[in-house]
């Protein structure tokens, strides 16, 4: 039997690839899944596992709705397969915090008004929680006014180039920028 062959009878009968078994670490609980192999993160959560938080937007990562954390990195779901994850710790809205412990970002969102019709606000705090790491690791962004220093001073300006991939269609830009200002001075992870 040639390679073709074999490739071919691992299609079905409609012409998609079987299904793949995965385990994902998501919100620090390991879910096992049969997703077909092109199936994105985003779809997962929200489709398989009910992880309703992470929202579908565009789902062509340009409004960062979707945006969740892997391995302490902010990533845009919608543009990851599921199957990419096994290994990485997967961490959405569902997981940060809950209404009666909220993580330190989500209260500085609802202290400072970050959000009207909140559609966005999931995927905009697990992008400044991501975010505030990248700054406190030193990494520069193209308004960082000193790329060769290790240090990354929190400017209003700093903070809205890093979010500028996360589209509120409400517009509290003020007060999102506010709350990631307020997070950070408190020294919040």
């Amino acid at each position: 039997m040639s390679a073709s062959d074999t490739h071919a009878t691992r299609r079905s009968q409609d012409g998609t690839a079987p299904p793949s078994a995965i385990k994902l670490n998501i919100n620090d609980q390991v879910r096992q899944l049969e997703v077909d192999p092109r199936t994105s993160l985003l779809d997962a959560l929200r489709e398989e596992l009910r992880l309703s938080g992470t929202k579908k937007g565009c789902d062509h990562g340009q409004c960062g709705a979707c945006t969740v954390l892997i391995n302490g990195r902010r990533v845009l779901s919608c543009l990851s397969l599921a199957v990419m994850h096994e290994d990485d710790e997967i961490m959405t809205i569902e997981g940060l915090g809950d209404p009666d412990h909220l993580h330190p970002m989500q209260r500085a969102f609802v202290e400072c008004d970050g959000f009207q019709c909140g559609y966005c606000t999931p995927g905009q705090i697990c992008s400044a929680v991501g975010m505030l790491a990248e700054v406190r690791a030193g990494w520069p962004s193209h308004v960082t006014a000193d790329v060769s220093s290790s240090r990354v001073e929190l400017t209003d300006d700093e903070i809205r180039e890093r979010m500028s991939g996360n589209i509120c269609r409400c517009a509290a830009y003020p007060n999102i920028v506010a709350a990631i200002r307020d997070n950070a001075e408190g020294g919040a992870p």
